[in-house]
């Protein structure tokens, strides 16, 4: 009994936190709506009617599934303390060099689509892989060294798109993919087109799940992160588990740029959707690091920002939304250092509590 309420009070910890944010951030936008002189709860009501018609809960879907590849990217590094924020330049990296390789062979749609999806994971893991070698060969925080790779990737791809892979091209992009390098599109009932990368991102999202928490990796993963020490003495190499993560991380990071690729634009250039690294830091904190948690995450963010379209044409500032953003980031980071602080006090009580028994003096 004891360890079901254990259980259900943990669930609750882990639910009152993301609705605290949200209560937080519903807060401050109602102050600031009242500031311009909008009516907060007609703005509201304008924004859910609009947000939960059909083609904008389609839409919101399909950019939740970048959002979520993101996410992903970041939470693996978070598992090990690490923090990785140059997912929006690996992914940017990684959606040229894939444009670029699928638009030059020409294969059966499957094997077409896998090669292309390769190429992608491939150039994010390299791209991250620099900031990987200058942790573990020259102590170099990867907090900078990711950071600053992202500008470094905005230069090489720009200089590559305009010199090498899109020179002469009056589009200013790469050539276009082939229907077969492109995903395909599941025409729902009313006639809203949703991106097959949504059901890539389900299967992804169960096997990075099991990855992290039902293989030796993932145990290796936890024990470094939680201690090092402790990990080496057990023969786990610090050095190799960061490389390997940090791999990975780009890894995933190169997908979050497929579905506007190959969904969308089947084409990079300059003008290519950009941001969606940097929403996913925030992502991946508000689901806590977990994929069932970054996909409802990733659907609160791709509802807000396909909700926000409507407020531009109803003479209400859309900024609106990306505050509440940053409030839901900035509470939640805050309510889990909070109740990381509360939970340790409470074990040193219960510690103190257990040991004092112990201490008394015997009749």
């Amino acid at each position: 009994m004891s360890r079901a309420r254990a259980a259900g009070r943990e669930a609750l910890g882990v639910l009152a936190v993301p609705a605290l944010a949200l209560l937080i951030a519903l807060t401050v936008a109602t102050a600031l709506l009242a500031a311009v002189g909008a009516a907060p709860g007609r703005t509201y009501l304008t924004m859910l009617e609009f947000g939960l018609r059909p083609d904008s809960l389609v839409s919101a879907v399909n950019r939740a599934a970048v959002y979520f590849f993101a996410a992903l990217a970041v939470a693996v590094t978070f598992r090990m303390k690490l923090f990785n924020i140059g997912v929006e330049g690996q992914y940017h990296v990684a959606a040229l060099f894939a444009a670029v390789a699928g638009a030059a062979v020409r294969l059966p749609g499957p094997l077409h689509l896998a090669f292309v999806c390769l190429v992608a994971v491939l150039a994010g893991a390299l791209w991250a892989g620099i900031a990987a070698v200058l942790k573990v060969w020259r102590g170099v925080s990867e907090v900078l060294s990711t950071l600053l790779l992202n500008y470094v990737a905005t230069a090489v791809v720009a200089y590559l798109l305009a010199e090498v892979f899109a020179a002469g091209s009056t589009s200013g992009s790469t050539r276009e993919l082939p229907p077969s390098a492109r995903l395909p599109q599941l025409t729902l009932p009313s006639g809203d087109q949703l991106g097959s990368a949504t059901l890539g991102a389900v299967v992804l999202g169960v096997a990075v799940h099991v990855l992290l928490t039902r293989s030796r990796y993932g145990y290796e993963l936890r024990a470094g992160g939680l201690n090092p020490v402790a990990a080496r003495v057990q023969g786990i190499d610090p050095r190799r588990m960061i490389l390997v993560t940090m791999l990975l991380s780009g890894g995933l990071a190169g997908l979050a740029g497929l579905p506007d690729l190959l969904g969308q634009t089947y084409r990079y250039g300059m003008d290519f959707p950009s941001g969606a690294g940097f929403t996913g830091i925030a992502v991946a904190l508000l689901g806590r690091n977990t994929p069932a948690g970054i996909a409802l995450a990733a659907l609160l963010f791709g509802f807000l920002e396909r909700s926000a379209l409507i407020l531009d044409i109803e003479g209400i500032p859309k900024e609106i939304v990306t505050i509440m953003q940053g409030v839901i980031v900035l509470s939640v980071v805050v309510a889990y250092e909070v109740a990381r602080r509360m939970e340790r006090r409470r074990a040193e009580r219960l510690v103190r509590e257990q040991a004092s028994p112990a201490l008394e003096p015997t009749a």
